[in-house]
């Protein structure tokens, strides 16, 4: 099967981690990929890297013509057999690099975090042109239902719900202790949480910073990280958390080490992680912690219930509520035995759901239904 996939970066980020995930994998699993990307970013190296055809393309303008035509070129010289994209904008340009290509099915991702933090016209795009693809996917039921109540999206058209997934190799530790790099002792209590800094109301970095000083009063050898680069925009919210742990007094024990490459080796070192959330899709770090043995406590919204199977693999805490996320912490923080059995249980059901394998097995078989049925346009 030759699939073209488009993105409109390649920065570090849920949407652009799967995609190189199924670009590493994608050979060994039947998929012939092509990949462009309008855009740079820090995984760019990795991306040309990955096995696949690579194409650095640029986009001008909100409909660049050039563009389009440059698509097109690579979609016939490769005889490509399905386009993806991953941006309504993107996926409107492989709409109409593909006008007139009978034997070409598209399909349009739908991310949440990307799609909460839209523009109108991004938004309009997504409900007007996902009727025009041939298949659409949302990574989770949660996000299917938001489609069809704030953007008015048909969440009965051309809709399939495929979870977001991870590649099991690339989580395995280099052996670098980040406890030796920031001077954290192997008893001291290490928690975490791995999310950019975002403008857009979906991380919620601050609720945790609420809640640490009732922690620490408890576990004065606790420490908090966040891992995650600030998003353009997103710098307002990174100083508010800053400056909240400085009037705390809790700054010497959270510390926020910006982007990383080593979050394998950061995920190992954590005895709790953390996930405060308003809007997800279906975030990939949960699936990653799962994956990595590390037990989680994460926010009551819809799709992190999903995800974690109504709460049965993850404590939940109320969102935005730094009382009660305080509260269900300690208890964990108290109780190494529940933790060990909570994060054991949570792998067991992510080596079932959230493995690149499997969600590879299901984009092959929705590609291959496409490609079988006569779709009209």
């Amino acid at each position: 099967m030759k699939v073209l996939y488009l993105l409109d970066s390649v920065n570090r980020g849920g949407a652009e981690t799967l995609a190189l995930d199924i670009c590493r994998n994608a050979e060994r699993c039947g998929l012939e990929m092509t990949f462009v990307a309008t855009g740079g970013g820090d995984l760019e190296q990795e991306f040309e890297n990955s096995g696949v055809g690579y194409h650095r393309l640029k986009r001008r303008w909100p409909i660049d013509l050039k563009l389009i035509r440059e698509l097109r070129k690579i979609i016939l010289e490769k005889q490509i057999e399905v386009v993806h994209g991953h941006q309504p904008v993107e996926a409107l340009h492989l709409y109409l690099a593909t006008v007139g290509l009978k034997n070409v099915r598209c399909v349009m991702s739908h991310h949440g975090g990307g799609l909460f933090a839209a523009s109108r016209k991004n938004r309009l795009v997504a409900k007007y042109l996902s009727p025009l693809m041939d298949a659409n996917i949302s990574c989770s039921r949660a996000l299917l239902t938001w489609l069809r109540q704030e953007i008015g999206i048909s969440a009965a058209e051309k809709f399939h719900v495929i979870w977001n997934a991870v590649d099991e190799s690339r989580l395995q530790p280099t052996g670098n202790s980040i406890r030796t790099e920031l001077n954290i002792g192997e008893s001291d209590l290490t928690m975490g949480m791995v999310a950019n800094f975002v403008p857009s109301p979906t991380k919620d970095q601050m609720t945790i910073c609420r809640a640490l000083p009732q922690i620490f009063a408890e576990f004065e050898n606790a420490r908090f990280i966040f891992v995650g680069r600030i998003s353009p925009g997103g710098e307002k919210n990174y100083v508010a958390c800053v400056d909240h742990c400085a009037e705390r007094g809790i700054a010497d024990k959270v510390l926020f080490l910006g982007a990383r490459e080593d979050v394998p080796d950061i995920l190992g070192s954590l005895d709790l992680f953390v996930f405060s959330s308003l809007h997800e899709g279906l975030p990939i770090a949960v699936a990653e912690t799962m994956l990595s043995k590390v037990p989680m406590i994460v926010s009551d919204i819809e799709p992190l219930l999903e995800a974690t199977d109504d709460g049965t693999y993850a404590e939940m805490f109320e969102a935005q509520n730094e009382v009660e996320l305080a509260q269900k912490t300690l208890g964990l923080l108290r109780d190494k035995v529940v933790r060990a059995d909570l994060a054991q249980r949570a792998y067991d059901f992510a080596r079932e759901n959230y493995v690149i394998d499997a969600h590879i097995a299901k984009l092959l078989q929705l590609y291959e239904s496409l490609k079988a049925t006569a779709a009209e346009r």
